[in-house]
């Protein structure tokens, strides 16, 4: 998925390739700190009575 911006920039230099790799990179980045939150939330302790 990244390999199409980053390739673009590199072989044009087009700085908005480049803005949009760093957007996928922080949406993904933020994406999976979401879902680790989300998964967190939903364990239960094992507590024993």
């Amino acid at each position: 998925m990244f390999n199409i911006p980053w390739s673009l920039f590199e072989k044009t230099g087009n700085v908005e390739a480049y803005l949009l790799l760093k957007q996928l990179e922080s949406n993904q980045s933020n994406q999976r700190a979401l879902t680790s939150s989300q998964n967190a939330s939903t364990i239960k302790p094992n507590v024993k009575r």
